[in-house]
């Protein structure tokens, strides 16, 4: 029998029918009024999003070229930063900015371990040479989602720096009543939108910290991003990726007709949901058992049981993509995706597959107990499931 294809990882993420058939429409020049219309409500529906009066630039680039713009624009070679990593991606933000030469404070969590906002405030107050901290919100290598509000407090007399590729849109983020300076996003997660962009929000503290910055930039310069912004319609630049971004068009007007505070809640339900499953099955959860996990649910593989084969058995058996684990949780976890383009039937049918794939690898397992407590949690919502 045939198997309809899921995917259940944590981005890329499933995308709208529409917003697919999107791309398929014929290219438009980038520099016509046509293009500037899309352009211009894609710029206004974005800062509905971030939840931000502040500039927001569009780049053609993953998430990680927004990261990169990021240190190269706020600051100076022996800069020094605070970087949380708390995970892979935690990580990677003190990789970049040990090669732009920048001193790093790392605070080290266990991966699946929150942030402590108080140790963070208490290593800023240690070393008052810190000129920015970074954070990320939503760690999609072990689905634990840091508090944001409470680090943007922590860090209030430094530049606060938020990674949040695969948390906006799903989980909760004020960048400006919070007072984040900087938010760094991609297209691929809860946007709903193929890969290819990169967005970054800019508050008037960090423009003043731009001013002096003398890392080398071009590509991702704000001060170019800014001058073509305030043309009329705006403009890019460098070349956009035009066809992303008319999807992003359509993705964005979707996330506003249903509301950002009920895709926000939809989040915190499907989350519930495939935590509760996971539960059901019998298995551990990886990392916290709370509301904020909107975005991706981590779990524990069972011992005596070969993570890769198992995350390979429910694509190759049931057509559903989950993910494994990164670097050392290699193996040992799995993650279901969960931002974006995801309903109850998505948690559901997940689950169940990786009963029947748990069973087949000889772990035991009563079939329809995770998903009868996933459905519960549905079911007490009043969603049919």
């Amino acid at each position: 029998m045939q198997n309809k294809y899921r995917l259940m990882s944590p981005g890329p993420t499933p995308i709208p029918p529409e917003v697919s058939a999107a791309g398929a429409l014929p290219i438009i020049h980038h520099r016509t009024p046509e293009f500037g219309e899309v352009f211009t409500r894609v710029n206004e529906n974005l800062k509905r999003v971030f939840l931000t009066e502040n500039d927001i630039f569009t780049y053609a680039a993953s998430g990680t070229g927004s990261f990169e713009g990021a240190l190269q624009n706020l600051f100076s070679p022996g800069d020094r930063v605070l970087v949380v990593n708390n995970g892979n991606f935690g990580g990677r933000w003190v990789k970049m900015s040990r090669a732009f030469g920048l001193e790093v404070t790392e605070l080290t969590y266990e991966w699946g371990q929150k942030a402590d906002n108080d140790e963070v405030a208490e290593a800023l107050a240690a070393d008052p040479q810190i000129k920015g901290a970074i954070c990320v919100l939503s760690e999609t290598s072990t689905g634990t989602v840091n508090d944001i509000r409470g680090f943007a407090k922590a860090t209030e007399n430094v530049l606060t720096i938020v990674d949040a590729v695969s948390g906006l849109g799903a989980c909760e983020l004020r960048t400006d009543e919070w007072g984040v300076d900087v938010v760094v996003a991609g297209s691929q997660k809860a946007l709903m939108t193929p890969p290819g962009l990169g967005f970054v929000s800019v508050s008037e503290r960090a423009w003043r910290a731009h001013e002096e910055a003398r890392l080398p930039r071009y590509y991702f310069d704000w001060t170019a991003a800014r001058k073509a912004y305030r043309k009329d319609p705006p403009q890019t630049p460098w070349t956009p990726a035009v066809s992303v971004i008319i999807q992003l068009d359509l993705a964005l007007q979707q996330i506003l007709e249903e509301g950002l505070e009920n895709v926000l809640e939809r989040h915190v339900l499907l989350g519930r949901a495939a935590r509760a499953g996971v539960k059901g099955m019998g298995l551990r959860l990886f990392g916290p058992d709370e509301d904020m996990n909107t975005a991706v649910t981590a779990a524990w593989v069972p011992e005596g049981i070969d993570g890769k084969q198992l995350v390979r058995m429910v694509f190759r058996e049931h057509g559903i993509q989950v993910a494994g684990g990164q670097g050392p949780m290699e193996g040992r976890i799995f993650r279901i995706g969960h931002c974006g383009y995801f309903d109850a039937y998505d948690i559901i049918a997940t689950v169940a597959a990786l009963e029947l794939a748990l069973e087949s690898l000889g772990h035991p397992v009563e079939l329809g107990r995770g998903v009868g407590a996933a459905q519960r949690v549905f079911s007490k919502s009043g969603v049919t499931a």
